[in-house]
């Protein structure tokens, strides 16, 4: 078994400036350490030749191997074809194949002639070995250096992710002998990182160095990951499991879930096992919580709906608050939300139904009301439970936190409520 280290270089100026999310790193690291290989270090830079060219200086002498993305386009300020072309020392050639893809995607599939420029596309070093790209345009495209192995794709993360799994990761397991990688994550709710580690102290303290337990919060949430290294993958499954067994038991009284998956997908199979359904009516989230549900495949299933009722008026009118309850309480109150879910309870004819109103910021606090300050209420035909949180972020993060604490809450509530 050996040791396999990479790093990801990821190129443009969009991801200097904010302009563009790299979803691509991580992406890659996980899909990696399926295969028992560490990214150690992810590297962005600008589309400038001295500082492309010194990070594959840099990453090769840390790695065994170099991943590369971004650059690949067909236009003027797309440089790392020719400056890989450079950097191996090799020549541009057009390598048949990639030609005779694009003519077929521009001919069958995109219904429009293919330029020359898009025709260069097909250029490459002829030093690479060329990974087809099924998805796009310009192919992925793999060197060899002082022992090192270099793979550079397209930024496109669909593209991407099809060379990696298709063409990368085939041709890297078969040279890397890995050992294999295991991790064992869960999802704790209602207790914050610093009590969760008091807690598991003593269980820490005796775990093995080949084990090794991660503390990952986000949003109110706090997820553990158990993760272990080794050669034997069926000794290695039968012991974390056992552990992991052990932790689940420790911090059982806040377990979610046992699998690494979002809040959302927790509520969706919940919803799904029990053939019941949901609905939303949303307004400081201005329909987020209706993205968080959507956004799991299957959610038609048990999602019906939302009314996002930002203003006063369709508050009244759509979901049925009544004027005094506003002009008395006002939007962010007990009141407003039980009168919310029961409008959107009654006109989804869902088996429960959630909603929330708050002041999400940078304006509009109050005495008494100030910024953050969320009333949510869960529901179902029987029964109606409120709650109220006080947020202290950025409107951003109090529109994720209320999203994710209302869809705990739901999780509760159905868990509470039992089977139908």
């Amino acid at each position: 078994m050996e040791k396999v280290t990479a790093s990801v270089i990821t190129i443009g100026d969009e991801l200097l400036i904010g302009q563009v999310i790299d979803t691509n790193s991580s992406w890659i690291a996980k899909e990696l350490n399926k295969v028992g290989i560490w990214v150690t270090r992810r590297v962005a830079v600008g589309d400038v030749w001295a500082d492309i060219w010194q990070a594959l200086d840099e990453e090769s002498r840390r790695a065994d191997l170099v991943l590369i993305t971004g650059g690949l386009g067909p236009t003027s300020d797309d440089i790392t074809k020719p400056l890989l072309c450079e950097y191996f020392g090799g020549r541009m050639v057009t390598d048949a194949p990639t030609l005779e893809h694009l003519k077929d995607l521009f001919e069958n599939v995109l219904k429009r002639p293919m330029i020359g420029r898009n025709a260069q596309q097909a250029q490459v070093p002829d030093v690479c070995t060329v990974l087809k790209n099924d998805r796009g345009t310009a192919p992925g495209m793999l060197f060899e250096k002082n022992g090192k192995t270099f793979i550079s794709m397209p930024g496109v993360p669909s593209e991407m992710q099809s060379i990696m799994l298709n063409e990368a990761i085939p041709r890297i397991v078969k040279k890397y002998r890995t050992g294999h990688i295991i991790h064992r994550t869960l999802l704790t709710a209602g207790i914050g990182e610093s009590y969760l580690a008091d807690m598991l102290s003593a269980f820490e303290a005796g775990l093995p160095g080949y084990i090794k337990l991660a503390y990952l919060p986000n949003y109110g949430l706090v997820r553990l990951r158990l993760t272990m290294t080794g050669a034997d993958e069926a000794a290695m499954t039968t012991e974390i499991d056992a552990r992991f067994g052990h932790l689940k038991e420790l911090v059982k009284e806040y377990l979610v879930t046992d699998s690494d998956i979002p809040m959302e997908a927790v509520v969706g199979e919940l919803l799904l096992a029990r053939k019941q359904t949901v609905a939303t009516a949303e307004s400081c989230t201005g329909g987020y919580i209706a993205h968080l549900l959507t956004s799991i495949p299957g959610s038609s299933a048990y999602y019906m709906g939302s009314v996002v009722s930002y203003d006063y008026r369709i508050k009244k009118e759509v979901l049925g608050v009544r004027d005094e309850t506003l002009l008395t309480y006002g939007a962010v109150s007990e009141e407003t939300v039980r009168e919310m879910v029961a409008g959107i309870l009654g006109m989804m004819r869902t088996d429960f139904a959630v909603a929330v109103s708050g002041i999400m910021g940078p304006g509009g606090g109050m005495p008494g009301k100030p910024v953050g300050q969320v009333w949510m209420a869960i529901a179902s035909r029987e029964r109606v439970v409120t709650k109220k949180f006080n947020f202290r972020f950025d409107r951003g993060r109090n529109i994720q936190l209320t999203a994710v604490n209302a869809l705990d809450q739901l999780r509760r509530f159905i868990l509470e409520t039992g089977r139908p």
